[in-house]
């Protein structure tokens, strides 16, 4: 049975994350421990952030490509799906302040989530806290009730829309949310181009493409239309089947930097949720309930025991799982409060022995 165990925040010099060095949690809290945590952290590749307005000097691990884009960033996107939705303005606030402050700079949000208001909430923040240059924005168009599907006026329009709601003159990533089969995809990148040409956006993606429309836009790509250097899709130790196969091949073959959504399958790698007692009655529980049952049981138990070995939550084991997978550039991970924050930024400095990852995989097979 599962070690139930209760998770105390270690100081560290990565972020605020503990530290871990051949399986053993190192906290740095007396002049003794400081030759080991110095070796500890050149074992982790990390960097120091000497501007970082929210906080000052501080020490994140080391960024990570998002494929051939140029752009650069820590190994986690913070979702938005939830400002605007089940955080108000004032709780999204207090996320946003934490994840920034502890180093977190790639943000994920839609033009549909609550309507465009995630945007309004991210865009407002963003101007009070003069944190724009900082943050690299990601947002997805396509499914909001005003811009459906991605003919190329409603591209045109709900990028418009959405520099509007950010309050931004450029997307650092925008995504095309889902594929639109009645546009010709020639004629939706086609208006693509002329963005990028303008400045209003830096780089695209594309979640939850067929591995069919990913070739297909490769081709297109090779024809001198923009190419899709980003994969966003649903990914984590309870849905594997979905990504791995022919998705994660061609995802791998066209170098696609991959960014999970769901990495924490609606919360419930978290650990809050392990009996239906614990289920919140409103759409995000019974999203959540869906995963209790053998084998999600199956999979908490093993998560249980390797976030004890490291010293860290469960939620961060489940997102150093994602890392590990050669494919994995940041998956992208919601929080309901500002004080979950730490337990996200805290995945990318852990390292997953290979025994470890093993179990994780026969445990969520």
């Amino acid at each position: 049975m599962a070690r139930r165990h209760s998770y105390r925040a270690h100081e560290a010099s990565v972020a605020g994350a503990t530290l871990v060095e051949d399986g053993i949690t190192t906290a740095v809290d007396d002049a003794a421990s400081v030759t080991a945590s110095a070796a500890a952290t050149s074992a982790l590749r990390v960097e120091t952030v000497e501007t970082n307005t929210m906080s000052g000097p501080i020490m994140v691990p080391v960024r990570r490509p998002l494929g051939d884009t140029g752009i650069s960033t820590h190994p986690l996107a913070l979702g938005g799906s939830t400002f605007g939705w089940t955080l108000g303005r004032d709780e999204a606030y207090d996320v946003l302040d934490r994840f920034a402050g502890i180093g977190g700079d790639l943000i994920d949000t839609a033009d549909s989530y609550a309507a465009g208001r995630s945007e309004c909430i991210l865009g407002s923040w963003m101007r009070t806290r003069n944190t724009r240059d900082r943050m690299r924005i990601m947002t997805k168009i396509g499914r909001h009730p005003d811009h459906r599907g991605l003919a190329p006026v409603d591209i045109r329009a709900a990028v418009e829309d959405s520099l509007q709601r950010l309050g931004t003159d450029r997307i650092d990533v925008l995504f095309f949310h889902g594929d639109d089969p009645e546009v010709p995809l020639e004629e939706s990148l086609g208006e693509v181009d002329a963005l990028i040409t303008a400045g209003k956006v830096l780089t695209i993606g594309a979640a939850d493409f067929s591995p069919e429309r990913l070739i297909e836009a490769r081709v297109l790509a090779a024809n001198g239309l923009p190419r899709f250097e980003l994969l966003t899709t649903r990914y984590n130790l309870m849905e594997r089947k979905p990504f791995e196969g022919a998705t994660e091949l061609v995802a791998h073959a066209q170098g696609l930097a991959v960014l999970p959504y769901f990495a924490l399958a609606n919360g419930f790698l978290g650990g809050q949720v392990r009996r239906r007692s614990d289920v919140r009655h409103d759409a995000r529980g019974h999203r959540v309930a869906k995963h209790l049952g053998r084998r999600g049981h199956r999979v908490m138990s093993a998560v249980d025991e390797i976030a004890f070995a490291h010293g860290v939550q469960p939620a961060s084991i489940a997102l150093a799982w994602l890392l590990a997978k050669p494919t994995v550039v940041a998956p992208v991970a919601s929080a309901t409060r500002s004080d979950q924050v730490e337990a996200l930024i805290a995945a990318a400095s852990v390292e997953l022995h290979r025994s470890e990852l093993v179990e994780l995989d026969r445990a969520s097979a």
